[in-house]
């Protein structure tokens, strides 16, 4: 039975902390904080130090369960999954985390709540400067879901945004050559190599198949990695009309919505279903057959999506158990990043996390930034902005920040914005890029080259400014969030947020970016060819 609410009048002592055990527990805040720290519930949701006031609700909602976690993408309080914090002074920080899962923090004009979602839970309070707060919460943790993986974090090419889903074949071989000299520890196959999203076989653009490709890159002395997303699938999928027992219901039997992306509605599969984890085992046994060895899973968070399933279980503790299945299945010798995934209870089960949403060859889309306040979105401001405020996790896990880019051509990022990325690269310790090597220059690929075998100090002086070896490096032009949409931009940005929950048009905008990634793989193809 659950612990009775637990109060705390007054907030512990800077430089002192403590551990209760409740299922809620409410601190008094001595008087009105000036910030609040509101920590997204998986990779790609916001984390930043916001005023301590409601932020509108981002839109279309029809992408909640992809980019949020849906079931408080509507709360008007300021909220926060597992760990919530507020600044009253420069560097007077009260932190308020869960030592579990399944908790979340919100703060009610002068209270810091925190709320279990089914039973009790460890609850970690401390009081201080920012860094040591983090670092005590961290160790915490650490205590409770395991050590940070001991394997060296390697160097990785990926064809996600250089190409996206327009790869094959013999673009990909072109691609791998091109880049010889250059230390790549992987190169990594993204989306686009698979049958559909649930159907995980190599599609007609890879005759030779995936063995092959493998090889492929073993021969330019690498390994191989792979993306995939087997936590979801999209509706036209064998695998959805085959096994619909497999996926995740709602109270009135109706399929849990995973979001909306490939042009199709996305569906979540139950972790907790034997037959379907029986599949999910093999599907990564398959995948190591294959000779992938760095695997890159993706969109996760499914399997912590609200609903009922097969076993009764708390939803995050459902998704770990999954997650422990893929762990267990690929093997420990698999490097294993994990993408699109809740952040605490994948903790100890992944080498590697992705703290961010995904960059982009621009800065910032201000219909995204503006009109949907949608912070989630691809862009290369909102992927440093919530990486940086993440980076305390680095004691627990190797930390992504996704790819840095060095190439001009397809892409619109200023020199100091690229230096931005790459510099969060390097203070992450997670090097990886996208760019093709017939698109580099000489200077670029040289910039590249210095890049990947870097090592620099880093030291943190403040909340956006970070010293690597002698260099001064400041994130504050990447931190604030615009102002929400008022006056004149309230009706277009209300136009806009009903229109993303329109199928018709998130379909339209699906067909837009395929026929701009082919012939952006064609752009590529002729320039292999000079």
């Amino acid at each position: 039975m659950p612990t009775p609410p637990f109060q705390l009048d007054s907030p512990p002592e800077t430089g002192s902390s403590q551990i209760v055990s409740a299922s809620s527990l409410t601190v008094s805040l001595p008087r009105p904080p000036r910030l609040f720290y509101r920590h997204g519930w998986q990779s790609w949701s916001l984390a930043a130090w916001t005023e301590p006031t409601p932020l509108p609700v981002q839109r279309p909602a029809i992408l909640h369960p992809l980019q949020t976690d849906s079931r408080y993408a509507n709360d008007v309080s300021p909220h926060s999954s597992w760990v919530g914090a507020v600044e009253f002074d420069d560097d007077d920080i009260l932190l308020l985390g869960s030592l579990g899962l399944n908790a979340h923090v919100w703060l009610k004009e002068n209270l810091l709540v925190g709320r279990h979602e089914a039973n009790d839970c460890e609850w970690f309070i401390a009081r201080g400067n920012e860094s040591s707060v983090f670092a005590k919460y961290a160790e915490e943790l650490g205590k409770r879901f395991g050590a940070k993986s001991d394997k060296s974090v390697p160097r990785v090419w990926c064809s996600w945004y250089s190409l996206y889903t327009a790869i094959n074949e013999e673009i990909l071989h072109q691609i791998f050559d091109g880049l010889n000299d250059l230390s790549f520890d992987f190169l990594q196959v993204d989306d686009g190599w698979q049958m559909s999203i649930g159907d995980w076989e190599a599609n007609s653009k890879f005759p030779s198949g995936m063995n092959a490709l493998v090889q492929k890159i073993r021969s330019t002395g690498r390994k191989a990695g792979l993306w995939l997303a087997p936590l979801i699938a999209v509706e036209s999928s064998h695998l959805f009309r085959g096994h619909p027992d497999w996926f995740l219901r709602d109270e009135s039997g109706s399929f849990v919505s995973a979001g909306f992306n490939w042009g199709e509605q996305l569906y979540a599969l139950d972790v907790t279903h034997p037959a379907m984890l029986e599949w999910l085992a093999a599907l990564m046994k398959q995948v190591r057959a294959w000779g992938f060895d760095y695997l890159k899973l993706d969109f996760l968070y499914a399997g912590a999506l609200p609903g009922k399933r097969f076993t009764d279980m708390p939803r995050e503790d459902a998704y770990r158990q999954g997650l422990k299945i893929l762990r267990e299945a690929m093997g420990h010798d698999a490097y294993f990043l994990a993408c699109g995934a809740p952040i605490i209870p994948s903790l100890g089960l992944c080498d590697a996390l992705r703290i961010g949403p995904d960059v982009s060859g621009k800065w910032e889309d201000p219909r995204d930034a503006t009109l949907l306040y949608n912070f989630t979105t691809p862009g290369t401001r909102n992927a440093i902005r919530t990486s940086i405020n993440r980076l305390w996790l680095q004691p627990l896990v190797a930390v992504d920040p996704d790819v840095a880019y060095f190439v001009e051509q397809e892409n619109a990022l200023s020199l100091e914005q690229k230096q931005l990325l790459q510099d969060l690269a390097l203070i992450c310790n997670f090097k990886a890029t996208s760019d093709l090597p017939q698109w580099m220059t000489s200077a670029e690929r040289e910039s590249l080259r210095r890049f990947l075998n870097a090592a620099p100090q880093v030291k943190q002086l403040s909340r956006a400014k970070f010293q690597l070896d002698n260099r001064v490096v400041d994130f504050s032009s990447a931190l604030a969030l615009p102002n929400p949409p008022r006056g004149p931009t309230k009706f277009p940005a209300a136009f806009l947020g009903w229109l993303g929950n329109r199928s018709f048009a998130l379909n339209m905008f699906h067909r837009l970016n395929e026929s701009a990634f082919r012939k952006k793989r064609q752009r590529a193809e002729i320039e292999s060819s000079k």
